[in-house]
């Protein structure tokens, strides 16, 4: 949910009798009605919890991916000129589209705020055919926005982007070249960072399977099926598709981790390779100091073979080699 609509705009992109897609300029200041409200909730909770999302900058070459010229004269306007960066925006957008032969449909545009940060959302719509039941009790047709069924959409945290933070834009992928062309609208740079980028996956992976979230019964167990996946992605270089990997790991309830690794927050895309050496830390423990290291599997906590004591902040290790035993029994004496 965000904490408030500012400003929405709804134009369209669609196909002339030449099959051509044109900009058909619409409203570009709607009135933020209760309906309205609920109707960039719904699309912003909706792509929230899609897992498939790509996350950026934007490029540098602002001659030929201009989106991000036009939403920073929408800050320096004090967030005044909304219509006519929408307007800007759409005309990027047909000229992307018209590349890849996309579909066109009804493109909505929200001013948002959320978090205390501002946002810009965009999201392509169709319409689907529905039925009304009348007040003399017969049916008949009508068109409505189909929320439900939208495949892309894009997401700007402007004030992550003033701050110089490194990731503020994000798109659904889709699937797919016909997608690609959400990415050179918005002119988002998706970089990949494999060790950053499987760190983040880790640390959510855990939280997930923290027992205070009660998602999972075992969490050793979950953390080592995940390290197990993410390592066959490894030898066989196969970049993570979070749905996909999601029903591999959380079968029981897959839609629940799809919304936590989609989350918009954290600006994690799937589409890369886990970092081989940074997925360790899913099943292993590692620590040094200038007089010993220490290595361990996850394992050795849940079989109590390593117990910690969170009070004292020490570690005891159990069943000792033979070999240590008896190096550590000579240095006694």
């Amino acid at each position: 949910m965000v904490d408030k609509v500012v400003q929405v705009a709804i134009h369209d992109l669609k196909r002339n009798e030449t099959g051509n897609l044109d900009t058909v300029l619409g409203n570009a200041q709607l009135d933020v009605s209760e309906t309205v409200v609920r109707v960039v909730n719904q699309i912003y909770s909706m792509y929230a919890s899609k897992a498939s999302k790509a996350h950026g900058r934007f490029s540098e070459d602002v001659a030929n991916y201009p989106a991000q010229t036009y939403v920073g004269e929408f800050h320096e306007s004090g967030y005044s000129a909304f219509s006519e960066l929408t307007e800007k925006l759409m005309a990027t957008l047909t000229v992307q589209a018209r590349r890849k032969a996309a579909t066109g449909g009804h493109v909505l545009f929200a001013h948002l705020e959320r978090d205390q940060d501002t946002y810009l959302l965009v999201a392509i719509i169709n319409d689907k055919l529905g039925a009304l039941l009348t007040k003399e009790f017969d049916m008949a047709d009508v068109n409505h926005l189909d929320l439900d069924g939208f495949r892309f959409a894009g997401r700007v945290n402007i004030t992550a982007w003033r701050a110089k933070e490194d990731r503020y834009i994000g798109f659904l992928k889709g699937k797919g070249d016909v997608a690609e062309y959400f990415k050179e609208f918005l002119g988002c740079d998706t970089t990949v960072q494999e060790i950053s980028d499987t760190k983040t996956l880790i640390r959510i992976l855990e939280q997930f399977a923290d027992p205070s979230e009660n998602n999972v019964k075992d969490k050793h167990e979950f953390l080592q099926r995940a390290y197990d996946i993410c390592e066959r992605h490894v030898r066989n270089s196969e970049p993570l598709d979070f749905e996909a990997f999601a029903n591999e790991l959380f079968p029981e309830k897959p839609d629940r981790l799809t919304a936590v690794l989609g989350n918009p927050d954290l600006a994690l895309g799937d589409g890369f390779v886990p970092s081989k050496r940074a997925l360790s830390a899913l099943v292993r423990f590692k620590a040094k100091t200038s007089d010993w290291t220490v290595e361990f599997d996850r394992s050795a906590l849940a079989t109590g073979k390593i117990v910690y004591d969170p009070d004292k902040k020490t570690i005891t290790l159990y069943e000792l080699p033979a070999d240590l035993i008896e190096e550590l029994d000579r240095e006694r004496e």
